[in-house]
């Protein structure tokens, strides 16, 4: 895993995708959230069971992996339906990270990718925390890295 630092510089607004509407997320998303977090990925690359995927967004709400950042953090939907999610909190737990913003989550449905819907997300997030956040990624996920790269996200340290 790698991780990556963006700090403190303008963001340009990305308008999401046509039809497509961003909101903070609420814990009464639990359960839909999970399930798209199930969904965006490759059987067994988030959680092995949809049950441990909801739990999983459930204990994100609790702050298990930090304060959960309800403004920074977003939801994209599309007639209603959930169809991508950002998930920041105030400063991660783990010694290893940088202070400040961190994104534990950024995913889209399968359906939604390369559509600019998560684009949007990163965006109207990094507008949310004076442009400044840090994430971790797979060193193997190259459409996620470049979309990090295309918004000045550098190795750290």
């Amino acid at each position: 895993m790698l991780t990556l630092v963006r700090r403190f510089a303008l963001v340009e607004q990305v308008q999401p995708p046509a039809g497509v509407v961003l909101r903070s997320p609420t814990p009464e998303d639990t359960v839909a959230l999970g399930r798209l977090y199930f969904a965006a990925y490759e059987p067994g690359v988030a959680w092995p069971s949809l049950a441990e995927a909801i739990e999983d967004i459930r204990i994100s709400f609790a702050g298990e992996y930090g304060d959960l950042d309800l403004e920074a953090s977003r939801l994209a939907l599309a007639a209603d339906e959930l169809i991508g999610a950002i998930l920041v909190v105030h400063r991660a737990p783990w010694p290893d990270t940088p202070d400040g913003p961190f994104i534990i989550e950024l995913f889209t449905s399968q359906l939604w990718r390369r559509r600019g819907a998560a684009s949007a997300l990163l965006a109207d997030s990094l507008t949310r925390t004076d442009g400044r956040a840090a994430l971790r990624v797979a060193e193997g996920n190259q459409s996620a890295l470049r979309l990090y790269e295309s918004y000045n996200f550098v190795p750290w340290p």
